[in-house]
């Protein structure tokens, strides 16, 4: 049970920091190949959609690493205070930035530009993010945990919103 728990915990955490890399990688290659993607990538909604994306999923990486590294010493309580108390800042920062998304996601709709849709999709992707890590499980599903969802039809907390919940 440890060595598979530790295991998933590294999985997580290094899949997440792998994302955060790959997706960085891809767009400076598609930046530095692609002439049409300039606009694209290069316009400020879409930049900053992305660095929140980025944001988010380093946020998750940490948190999984902290997890990881509870459980390499056998520790399964919650994160110390110092470290929920970062992960609440993160989060009022987040909604912080999420709300300055949806402003400019409303000004490139009202403005419609070619961007917007790939402004929508990093945006959305982003969101998606924010509500798995700070407050629905969305990511990682198992069997019971599909059982679960269809016997009571709402989603399980994420683990972070549990700790924040209880700190």
């Amino acid at each position: 049970m440890y060595h598979k728990l530790t295991t998933k915990l590294f999985k997580l955490f290094t899949g997440e920091l792998a994302a955060t890399i790959v997706f960085a990688m891809v767009w400076i290659m598609y930046l530095n190949t692609y002439e049409w993607t300039k606009p694209y990538l290069t316009s400020l909604g879409t930049l900053f959609a992305f660095f929140l994306l980025e944001f988010l999923l380093l946020q998750g990486s940490y948190y999984w690493f902290l997890k990881w590294r509870q459980a390499k010493r056998r520790n399964f309580s919650f994160l110390p205070k110092n470290k929920l108390k970062l992960f609440t800042a993160f989060k009022k920062l987040n909604i912080l930035l999420l709300g300055i998304g949806f402003g400019i996601l409303l000004y490139k709709l009202f403005y419609f530009s070619n961007v917007f849709y790939w402004l929508l999709f990093l945006y959305l992707f982003a969101l998606v993010e924010y509500i798995n890590y700070y407050h629905v499980r969305l990511s990682y599903q198992t069997r019971e945990v599909i059982e679960e969802l269809k016997r009571h039809r709402r989603f399980r907390s994420s683990k972070l919103a549990e700790e924040l919940k209880n700190k």
